[in-house]
């Protein structure tokens, strides 16, 4: 094991306080959409749910119950509406090994099949969750007297903003000629 010694380069307070002269950078808003401050706006009424029923159960003793299921249920809209935000930003999981070792004519034609399925799959999963509706329409919440509709409408609106945003991600696919599947380095920004 050869051990290699950090060189350290002496840097005088002066220099050190001259690193923070450069201007900030600008903040771009520009690439968030409204579902992502709707997603933004339900993460921070979670995360006071969620404290509000730490300071009740642990400091004042006396918990109260409707923060958990409040909570849950902001989760839920997190969880569906920053799936739309992964569809719309193509972040979503996603196995690229064979587009490295075949031809580009079969990766366009496997690019664009993943591109249809998915937009099958939210079509069909919108569809889901419409006829799921009607079957639980009257249920309320259990410790708050509030409709569970407000959830599920939430979960269907998110399923149809993917859908939405894959047939979006499907023609940006098909102007460009190519996918983050088969091009990933051309995705990548200096943000990452």
């Amino acid at each position: 094991m050869s051990a290699s010694q950090e060189i350290h380069t002496k840097v005088t307070p002066e220099e050190l306080a001259h690193t923070f002269d450069e201007a900030p950078t600008e903040a771009n808003l520009s690439t968030y959409a409204f579902e992502d401050w709707i997603t933004l706006a339900l993460f921070w009424l979670m995360t006071g749910c969620v404290f509000l029923q730490f300071f009740t159960r642990y400091v004042l003793n006396n918990s109260y119950a409707w923060t958990e299921e409040i909570a849950v249920n902001c989760l839920i809209g997190v969880v569906f509406l920053g799936a739309v935000m992964c569809v719309r930003t193509s972040r979503h999981i996603q196995v690229d090994v064979l587009y490295h070792y075949l031809p580009a004519r079969v990766t366009r034609v496997m690019a664009t099949a993943v591109d249809l399925i998915r937009i099958g799959f939210f079509l069909y999963g919108s569809w889901l969750m419409w006829r799921y509706m009607e079957i639980v329409a009257d249920e309320e919440m259990v410790t708050v007297q509030l409709p569970r509709n407000i959830v599920f409408y939430s979960v269907l609106a998110a399923f149809v903003l993917m859908l939405l945003r894959s047939i979006q991600v499907f023609i940006a696919n098909m102007r460009r000629g190519y996918s983050v599947l088969e091009r990933p380095e051309a995705f990548q920004s200096v943000e990452d």
